[in-house]
């Protein structure tokens, strides 16, 4: 599936930026906007069943397949967030980018994978006060952007979650040069796979007291997190 994309600056220096669950190229109001005053021409897709992208069967490889089909192929940066870091680690090596960022990613689920599923599917209905109780660090407008892809999110893909991770979804190795930032404390990658990941090959790096949401949560500690690698 061809997804919508949205793009910000020009050039031939390529950054792609692949969200969660729930979430769509929205979420990277402000980190999109910072790349292209760095020099890049960003491009940022809507997953499949978010935002204005089409819907569809979901699965990990469904969204995997996507980003192959929509975005150009060796951008100099690719950065996903959560689920959309899980997608992008299974098209990494067709994509081929330079440098890969991702961003507390969900490889892992420990949870009940069923229960997780049917509270992100509640989370459709959430309201602004909700949202506001559990990230009492977002500004103003990243709670309007909740609201507006939670309005535009098909409930759909959470259901997917169960298949999806019937399996782990690790990378045994990084293909490309790539880092893993992750929330302090993370609840989807353990000291203990963090550890694991480092001895694999992957560079590893945290922003203190930052929540899964990392760029919302500390704007100005997740790009300076970023240092060296954008």
């Amino acid at each position: 599936m061809k997804l919508h994309t949205r793009e910000w600056g020009t050039g031939d220096r390529i950054a792609v930026l692949v969200h969660g669950i729930m979430s769509d190229h929205r979420t990277w109001r402000r980190v999109a906007p910072a790349l292209a005053d760095k020099g890049y021409r960003v491009i940022a897709v809507d997953l499949r069943g978010h935002g204005a992208s089409g819907r569809g069967e979901y699965g990990a490889e469904t969204w995997a397949d996507d980003l192959v089909e929509t975005l150009p192929h060796g951008p100099e940066l690719a950065l996903g967030h959560s689920l959309g870091a899980m997608a992008l680690a299974l098209a990494v090596e067709r994509l081929a980018p330079g440098r890969a960022v991702y961003c507390d990613p969900a490889w892992e689920l420990r949870q009940d994978i069923a229960l997780v599923a049917r509270s992100f599917a509640e989370a459709k209905h959430v309201n602004r006060a909700v949202i506001e109780h559990f990230n009492p660090r977002w500004e103003e407008a990243d709670v309007d952007v909740e609201l507006a892809t939670l309005a535009a999110w098909d409930p759909a893909t959470a259901h997917a979650l169960p298949g999806v991770y019937a399996v782990g979804r690790t990378p045994a190795r990084p293909v490309v040069p790539s880092l893993v930032l992750l929330a302090d404390p993370s609840g989807l990658v353990s000291p203990e796979l963090e550890g694991q990941l480092t001895q694999r090959g992957f560079a590893a790096r945290r922003v203190p007291g930052a929540g899964h949401t990392l760029y919302r949560d500390d704007f100005e500690g997740f790009m300076t997190a970023l240092d060296g690698w954008v």
